[in-house]
C-alpha cells in the first residue's frame, strides 16, 4: 500500500494512458465528477474518453471535452472517409481501458465477442487490462444471461470486473437496483491485476 493510499487520499493507479468508455446507463451523468477527479488526482494521467450514442442522451460530450480539452468521439464507424481507423487506435494507445458504465446490453455484446462497433472491436483485440463496472436494472443480477457473461468475462485474462452496488431505480424508486461501483473501487481491482500480471511475467507465468 503506498503513502497515499494510506492516508485513506488516492488508490494507487500506474497507468499512463487511460481510455474511458461509456455505455449508456443513467449513471454515466456522473461521469464528469469521476473524470475531473481523475485530473485532479492524477495529474500526469492522459485521459481519452468514447461513449455511445445512448451515453450521450444522458451525459454532454460538450461537458466531458471541457474537463479533458479534447474531443469526445461517438463509438460509431465514421460516415465519411478518414486517415486510420478509429479501432485500432482504441486498441493500441492505452494501457487501461476503463468501462464505466457498463450496460446488461454491453456486457453480453462483449461477451459474445461482438465487434460492430470501433470500441467493441478494440475491446475484442487489445492488450490493455480492460476495468469493467456494470450497472443493472432491478432483478438483472439474478438473470442467466448476467452470469453466464460474467463467467465468459472473467476467463479472459487482462479483463477484471467490479460488482455493482445497490442503488435506487429511476423507475422503481426504490433501492432495488445496482448501479456501478466508485470509480476508485475499479481503479484498485485494475491495480490488483496488474500486479498479477507483472508477477505471473517474471516467473514465466504466462508462456504455454
Amino acid at each position: 500500500m503506498s503513502d497515499r493510499e494510506a492516508a485513506g487520499v488516492l488508490p494507487e493507479f500506474r497507468a499512463e494512458r487511460l481510455l474511458v468508455f461509456a455505455t449508456g446507463s443513467l449513471g454515466v451523468t456522473f461521469l464528469p465528477y469521476w473524470l475531473n477527479w481523475l485530473r485532479l488526482g492524477y495529474p500526469a494521467l492522459e485521459t481519452e474518453v468514447v461513449v455511445t450514442r445512448s451515453a450521450a442522451r444522458f451525459v454532454s460530450r460538450q461537458s466531458i471535452a471541457s474537463i479533458l480539452g479534447r474531443d469526445v468521439p461517438l463509438d460509431v464507424w465514421p460516415d465519411a472517409p478518414e486517415p486510420g481507423s478509429p479501432h485500432i487506435r482504441y486498441a493500441s494507445w492505452p494501457d487501461v481501458v476503463l468501462v464505466y458504465p457498463a450496460t446488461y446490453h454491453f456486457l453480453s455484446r462483449f461477451a459474445g465477442g461482438f465487434g460492430d462497433t470501433p470500441m467493441l472491436l478494440a475491446l475484442q483485440c487489445t492488450s490493455a487490462i480492460v476495468g469493467v463496472a456494470p450497472a443493472l436494472p432491478p432483478g438483472a443480477d439474478r438473470s442467466y444471461g448476467y452470469r453466464r457473461n460474467l463467467a465468459a468475462l472473467r476467463e479472459r485474462p487482462n479483463v477484471v470486473l467490479v460488482e455493482p452496488v445497490p442503488g435506487i431505480s429511476a423507475h422503481t424508486r426504490r433501492q432495488d437496483a445496482l448501479v456501478a461501483a466508485p470509480l476508485p473501487e475499479l481503479l484498485r481491482e485494475v491495480e490488483a491485476l496488474h500486479g498479477s500480471l507483472a508477477i505471473a511475467g517474471r516467473t514465466g507465468g504466462d508462456t504455454p
